[in-house]
Order: C-alpha cells, then structure tokens, then sequence
C-alpha cells in the first residue's frame, strides 16, 4: 500500500472510553483494502460481525501469496528462483519477529496456532525437570487448555486450573498467585479470550508466576489478541508466544509461535543434522509468508498516518493504538446505542459477559438474552444481513461458559474495518430480535 498524503493524525495515549474513530476517508481506504467487505460470496450484502472466528482478509494478501503459490522452485536450490523464494521466507520470518515485538528468539511456522500449542507445550513437558506441576488457566481455548492437561497427565504432573473471575470475564496476576508453585515447570497465558473478549496483562502475570517458579517456562497464546492491536514480546517475560494469521487478515494456512532463546534449545524434535534451535520438519509455504509479509506492510501503511517515525515497528505500534481506539468506539456505540436506537446494553433480558465499560474488552461482546436461546439470536440477525456466532457449552468453549452459568451466548465480534453504520445497522436488527421487557 502506498502511504497517505493526509496530515498525522493523533491517538490519545489514554483512549477515552468512548473510543476515537478512525477519519471517513482513512476508513473508507481501510476497507477497500479487504476482501468481501460489504457482501458474502454466497448469501449477498451482510455485515461482517464474527472477526473472532477469523477475520477478513486483505486483498493483497490474497494476490501476493498466489503470485508466490506458482513459484515450482523450491529453497536451497542452485537458481536465482530459488533464492527468491528464500528471501520470500527470511523476510516473513523478520515480519513477523517485528509485528510480534521480538528482537531475539526464534519463528517456528506450523500448520495452525493450536498445532503450534500443543507442539510447544509437548516439547517442554518432555524437556524440562521430572515432576511438580503445569498451570493453565480455566479462561483458555483447549489449545492451551487441554494440551497442559494432557500433557500433565502424561508425563505425571499435577495439573492445576487457575480459575478466572466471572464477573470480569478476566484471570489476573493474583489468580495465578494462589496457583503457581515453586515446582511449576510450565505454565500458559491467553493474552485475549474469544469469548468473553478481554484481553489479560500477560506481562504482570508472567512476573507473577517466575517470582514463585523462576524456571518456569511460559507459553501464551497470542492468537485473539493479535488483530486487535500491537504486540510487545520482548516486554513479556515469556518463553513462547503462538498466533494464526487467519484471524489477523490472512488467508487459512499457517500458525506461527516466537520462541525465546531458552526455550529454543530444548530437545524437541528436528533432524538431527540440523542446528540445536530449529524447530521446522520440511520445507516452509513461501506463499503464507510472503501474505504474512503484506498484512505487516498494510499495518505499517495504516500507521503512517498517526506517526511521523521511520521505523516499521513504531509504525506498526501506531496502527496498533489507532485499531485499538477505533474499535473501542464502535463497541461504545453498540452498548450504549446511537442514531435513535437503544443499545445493547438497554435491553433489561440482556446479560454481557464482563462490564460493558471494561477497558480490557477487545473488539468482542458477548451476551446471553433472558428466555432467547443464542443460536435463535444469531439465525435472526442472520436474516437480516448480520453475522454473528453462537459460543456453546461444547469442546471449544465448555470450560469457560460453565463457571459463567450460561450454555450459550450471542458474540458479535468487530475489528478496525468495521464502520458506525454497521454497528448502526446491527442495533436496527437487535430492535427486531430482542425482547423489550
């Protein structure tokens, strides 16, 4: 993308709680930047409000990792196509080290951010001292939730949940006090729930828990919070940080994990031939970096417009706190209403998941209705041209709904592309769905 010619514009370091919009014509650029904005390829005009379950994807990114998709020439080949697609992949690699914040460690890219999860967690629960326990928190998806209980199992391990706060819809520094032990040798970190859409202060905790287990290895999973703002690894104290490009406006394919220096050099599995902290089996899809490659520069194109500073990473940042705001407005506008209809947070049957007001909300409301079963709300909002999800108590959000006391809930989840108009357009069909008491 080419960097605009508008004035920088300024995010507040504070964003009020009422958010700041993105500027019409910037957001009006954002969206044309992406695939399928205003209408499905199959059902026709629709708002796009299920970014939790994977964002949209950005046009470039699509039209680039084609273009590399065709490329027959494999790496470490005697041809100048061959070391094209080499560069293909160095550079994903060091986009990637930048939109994560990493200035050390090491980029392993596998099939999905779960399958990254679980390789990590397996490969430290072999690798480190026999014994003691491995800590997980009830708040995680199962790819962080079920691999530590799993791998616990297998290796002999007490297991231990840390329990969250359902009032909140968060768990924080102090919940993992009660838990972590001086023998915990593992221990993991959502860093943003795709349920209850809060995001947790992954580096109090991480000081939390080696203030107890100084050894301890810390995986977090980075996967929901990746779309909605900037990340910083080197500030975290963590030894891995996982994340799936296809919730960050890439197409299906990869999942990629930043692993710290120490945890990089554990005995995992690798060919033998090969260095002490590679982690890759096979050859990379040059394609999926090279998309991941075009989704930094989109990022850094966007935050060229709120900062002046050369570097892609404070760019990167920039964009990070203009999404953050952006979407902080227009998750305001849907509990508080706008433009004549009530909100969200009006209707007396409507139970949200954590305080509307909470600043740790990242792009997603949830909410179970009074009598109304989720899965009815959201083939209502459907047949008006909204999409939306239903989280159940099933394998994937069981765990986290249960100590809630919902079986279900209604998720709208919105991402810096998203305009006043659809949220608007999203209030109109709650009108005509929810009950008014």
């Amino acid at each position: 993308m080419t960097t605009t010619s508008a004035p920088i514009m300024s995010i507040p370091k504070n964003i009020p709680a009422e958010g700041v919009l993105l500027p019409d014509a910037l957001l009006n650029q954002v969206r044309n930047a992406f695939m399928h904005v205003e209408a499905c390829p199959f059902t026709g005009k629709r708002v796009f409000f299920e970014n939790a379950g994977g964002s949209l994807t950005l046009k470039s990114v699509v039209e680039r990792s084609a273009e590399v998709a065709g490329i027959p020439d494999n790496e470490h080949r005697d041809n100048l196509a061959s070391q094209a697609v080499s560069k293909i992949v160095a550079d994903g690699r060091s986009d990637l080290a930048s939109f994560m914040g990493a200035s050390s460690g090491v980029i392993l890219g596998g099939e999905t951010g779960t399958e990254c999860l679980f390789r990590v967690i397996r490969a430290a629960a072999l690798a480190v001292e026999t014994g003691g326990s491995i800590v997980a928190s009830s708040l995680e998806h199962p790819a962080t939730y079920d691999a530590t209980a799993h791998w616990a199992r297998r290796t002999g391990r007490d297991w231990i949940e840390v329990p969250f706060d359902p009032e909140t819809g968060r768990v924080t520094a102090s919940h993992y006090a009660d838990c972590v032990r001086p023998d915990t040798r593992i221990a993991t970190i959502l860093h943003t729930s795709p349920v209850t859409g809060m995001s947790m202060d992954v580096a109090d905790i991480a000081r939390t828990i080696r203030a107890v287990a100084p050894e301890c290895m810390i995986v977090v999973d980075g996967i929901q919070h990746a779309p909605h703002g900037f990340l910083n690894v080197d500030d975290y104290d963590v030894d891995a940080y996982v994340i799936s490009p296809y919730k960050a406006y890439c197409r299906f394919n990869n999942g990629y994990a930043w692993l710290s220096d120490r945890l990089s050099v554990i005995d995992h599995e690798r060919l033998s031939g090969k260095p002490a902290d590679a982690w890759e089996l096979g050859s990379r899809d040059p394609s999926a970096l090279a998309g991941v490659s075009e989704m930094v520069d989109y990022l850094v194109w966007l935050g060229s417009s709120f900062t002046e500073a050369p570097t892609r990473r404070d760019r990167l940042v920039a964009a990070g706190q203009a999404m953050r705001a952006h979407e902080r407005a227009l998750v305001h506008r849907l509990l508080e209403g706008g433009a004549g209809l009530p909100g969200l947070g009006d209707y007396p049957g409507v139970h949200l998941i954590g305080p509307g007001d909470s600043p740790y909300r990242e792009g997603v409301v949830s909410f179970a209705v009074d009598d109304l079963d989720a899965k009815h709300v959201v083939a209502e909002l459907g047949a008006r041209g909204i999409r939306v999800h239903a989280r159940s108590d099933d394998v994937f959000s069981g765990n986290i709904l249960r100590p809630l006391g919902l079986k279900a809930v209604t998720r709208i989840s919105l991402a810096h592309y998203n305009s006043v108009e659809e949220v608007d357009a999203c209030l109109a069909a709650l009108a005509q769905v929810l009950p008014r008491g």
